[in-house]
């Protein structure tokens, strides 16, 4: 059987790795990987295929960034020629990125049964293109792969019920097998002379707030005036947007840490060591809830409400920097940590469902 995987952004490289690992360890299933580029700055792509030994991709698009519009129809037009090519049993997609959608349609149209890992999320704010994507993606799968019981609720509300199982969250796989190693081999925390619990850790990289300039200063503000050191690994659509709104000296802080965009282990071993978290990131969202650390979601609503509900996740307005900074200071951990996310081991279960498919 011949499954074809299309991956594009950093979030759906480290959910592919621990399937990409089963399939190609002598499996019945012989994956074919599809990269769209649609992150195609070293620190986003090249370095997470080497640290998570994912397989060179079959074929690498090199979309590049462009509006929502042109990189999606760049991306049908080449996976569809691929599918053409590859003929595969199977297209898996991963997450709510336009190259989710983008290999869901192309699939649908060529009447190829689509696999959906983490399925079923929800924001409901159709104004987020992530929001749109999942929407869509969910309804043409035929396997709808959930990560938590909410996830199964939103789809049973709208219907779909055929297809649908709690797998629990392949992320929680690669968070369990990678933190020892990532806590061994990165320095980064000496590298940035911070030492644990003193410092918090931002990222902010959502369309909804980076293309709105009054949200984008209300954040660089908030981070500029928290009680600690803030470390900001400047995703480059952030730091596009920052240079042509002219916000440049809300970085002048000596609050704000600026770096690069990091590779997986040094964000898990900052994750790891930060007192709380701040991000706009469904991804980062759940490490810091899997990582038991405090996160402030720079949003006014989160697909990953569970985590919100367990009273380690707050949401904050990113158009007011003061109920940021509120958030912050208001935070109090919880002394319980029920397990949201499965039992780490979604990536066999999964991985078992496909393979009892005949094509």
């Amino acid at each position: 059987m011949k499954v074809l995987t299309v991956v594009g952004a950093r979030p759906q490289f480290i959910k592919a790795c621990m399937l990409s690992r089963l399939f190609n360890n002598g499996s019945e299933i012989e994956e074919i990987l599809v990269h769209t580029g649609q992150h195609y700055d070293s620190n986003m792509s090249d370095v997470f295929f080497k640290q998570l030994q994912i397989p060179k991709p079959n074929y690498h698009l090199g979309v590049g960034s462009d509006s929502h519009g042109r990189q999606t129809g760049k991306m049908l037009i080449e996976i569809e020629n691929i599918i053409l090519a590859e003929n595969p049993d199977i297209v898996l997609v991963y997450g709510d990125t336009n190259s989710t959608l983008a290999g869901s349609l192309a699939a649908s149209k060529l009447h190829v049964p689509i696999a959906h890992v983490e399925a079923g999320l929800r924001s409901f704010n159709k104004k987020m293109p992530e929001e749109v994507n999942r929407l869509l993606t969910d309804h043409l799968s035929t396997w709808l792969f959930c990560p938590t019981a909410d996830a199964i609720k939103n789809l049973k509300c709208e219907g779909i019920e055929k297809g649908v199982y709690l797998t629990g969250d392949i992320m929680y796989d690669a968070t369990l097998h990678y933190r020892n190693i990532a806590l061994k081999h990165s320095d980064i925390l000496s590298q940035l002379k911070v030492s644990p619990r003193d410092y918090y850790l931002a990222t902010i990289h959502r369309a909804e707030n980076t293309d709105n300039p009054n949200k984008l200063k209300a954040l660089l503000t908030a981070l500029g005036e928290l009680d600690k050191s803030v470390v900001l690994p400047l995703h480059p659509r952030t730091k596009n947007k920052i240079e042509f709104y002219n916000l440049q000296k809300l970085l002048s802080s000596s609050n704000i840490r600026v770096v690069e965009p990091l590779d997986y282990f040094d964000m898990l071993a900052l994750e790891s060591a930060a007192e709380i978290i701040l991000t706009d990131s469904g991804g980062v969202q759940k490490e810091a809830y899997m990582l038991e650390v405090p996160c402030i979601t720079l949003r006014d609503e989160t697909e990953w409400t569970e985590t919100v509900q367990a009273g380690w996740n707050t949401l904050a307005n990113s158009l007011d920097y003061k109920t940021i900074l509120k958030a912050v200071s208001d935070i109090k951990v919880p002394n319980n940590h029920p397990l949201l996310f499965g039992d780490g081991a979604t990536a066999n279960k999964i991985y078992n469902i496909l393979l009892a498919y005949k094509p």
